[in-house]
């Protein structure tokens, strides 16, 4: 099936955004920390959103306006007070066709299998709102990604076409990794030796 082919060619990238996104839930102290998160996923996701928009229609994903989106995001920046006027710069990958559309949306589709956990670190941070992005569909999430998993492993008409679908998650994947830059890992300030 694909969305096996996709999983395991996109592993590296994906763990890669994975680490990123996890460090810097890590470094939350505060809803500005949190909000300052936010952006970054809703400057990236708005900006796919829009290129596969004329790609992605509810003839190719029936259920398309029940799907969570960008807005949710933008939401959940402004229920914690801030906005989005000033967002980080980011890159799309190539998006021109069905197969480059869904192999993004792949990406997007997929972050809210790993939402729930991330509102548990949220929460572990002393967080109480700005959840209903991460939340994605609640009890209906699974049924959600296996509808998506269906269109997916049924759109690619030839190995060409399966190709640009994996090639476009893994750039993806790339992609929004890039739009947290470089994260380190926040080390502890050593204490000064007492001198007496």
């Amino acid at each position: 099936m694909l969305s096996t082919k996709i999983k395991e060619a996109t592993r590296v990238p994906h763990q890669q955004v994975e680490k990123k996104v996890v460090l810097r839930i890590k470094a939350i102290r505060n809803e500005a920390d949190y909000a300052n998160l936010l952006t970054h996923f809703y400057a990236y996701f708005n900006a796919v959103e829009k290129a596969v928009a004329p790609y992605i229609t509810t003839e190719i994903l029936p259920d398309l306006a029940e799907r969570r989106n960008s807005s949710y995001i933008k939401a959940d920046i402004e229920a914690l007070g801030a906005c989005v006027d000033e967002l980080p710069d980011c890159l799309t990958p190539a998006i021109n066709n069905i197969p480059q559309a869904i192999g993004a949306l792949y990406v997007l589709e997929g972050s809210i299998m790993g939402g729930p956990y991330i509102v548990q670190m949220l929460e572990k941070a002393g967080l109480s709102k700005g959840f209903s992005f991460f939340s994605g569909y609640g009890e209906a999430s699974g049924q959600k990604w296996a509808l998506f998993t269906e269109v997916l492993n049924n759109i690619a008409k030839s190995e060409n076409e399966e190709a640009l679908v994996i090639q476009s998650a893994h750039d993806t994947f790339l992609r929004f990794g890039d739009v947290f830059g470089e994260v380190e890992v926040a080390k502890a300030v050593p204490r000064p030796s007492s001198t007496i």
